[in-house]
């Protein structure tokens, strides 16, 4: 449980390959407030619903761990349900609820005293966080411990790390993530996850130039740790970081195979 002024975070056990085994559920303003990534209709979750007056309803991003109550709450709140401009067929599709209105970049969201929509993708194409007071609810972008999967084909390793370095240059006071605790460092996180990607890109890289051709190649070369329960996860992050390198004309990727530039 998070408790904040003007943020309220309510911890959702979901079926989610994140460590933690739950998603952090935020409700932001103190009257016609907006819920933000309802995982599922808890207990909790509905008390806060109740006592905040929630009138609106969004979503960071489409993952099935952050959109499993959007139904039951839109249904039972009559909230007015919020999606990304260009995407809400998408929405629909996650949550089967059809949006009432969209957001893009700088929305002014009517919630509390103000929620402005921040565009950060990359673990998503639809991904956003929201601005609320001093700090930020960013969803799957950042996380206190660990890393973020950043998977293609939907992941975009480019488009992530540019959002975590806008986080950064916007210096919030305090980020609250999907996932985990919250994070009051946020430069030094947002540094951190950079970092993490910068060197995973570099043993990429020395991969292919050493003769790793397959993904699993490029893997097994690539990783120093055991990935074997994530290995689907790791690949397809390996696949994202070849398709950044490949953009950049710092490899050769046809999609199956990889070469040195």
């Amino acid at each position: 449980m998070v408790t904040r002024p003007g943020v309220e975070g309510v911890s959702v056990d979901v079926d989610s390959r994140a460590p933690s085994g739950a998603t952090t559920a935020y409700v932001l303003g103190n009257s016609d407030a907006l819920l933000v990534d309802p995982a599922s209709r808890t207990e909790a979750l509905d008390r806060a619903v109740e006592n905040r007056n929630v009138a609106h309803l969004a979503l960071t991003h489409h993952h099935r761990d952050h959109t499993g109550g959007v139904a039951a709450y839109a249904d039972a709140d009559g909230l007015t349900v919020w999606a990304r401009a260009g995407r809400e067929a998408a929405f629909e599709a996650a949550t089967g609820v059809a949006p009432d209105r969209t957001f893009r970049e700088g929305t002014l969201l009517p919630a509390g005293d103000g929620v402005t929509v921040v565009e950060t993708p990359g673990h998503a194409p639809e991904h956003v966080a929201f601005a609320a007071g001093d700090g930020l609810v960013t969803g799957d972008l950042a996380v206190a411990e660990g890393s973020v999967v950043v998977g293609a084909p939907e992941g975009d390793m480019r488009a992530y790390v540019t959002s975590l370095r806008r986080i950064h240059a916007r210096d919030p006071n305090v980020l609250y993530p999907g996932h985990g605790p919250v994070i009051e460092d946020p430069r030094a996180t947002c540094r951190r996850l950079i970092d993490h990607r910068r060197q995973r890109e570099q043993r990429v890289l020395a991969a292919v130039d050493d003769g790793g051709r397959t993904l699993a190649e490029v893997l097994d070369a690539a990783y120093e740790k055991d990935v074997s329960d994530v290995r689907d996860l790791a690949l397809a992050t390996v696949r994202a970081h070849l398709e950044k390198l490949a953009v950049e004309g710092r490899v050769r990727w046809d999609g199956e195979r990889a070469r040195p530039s």
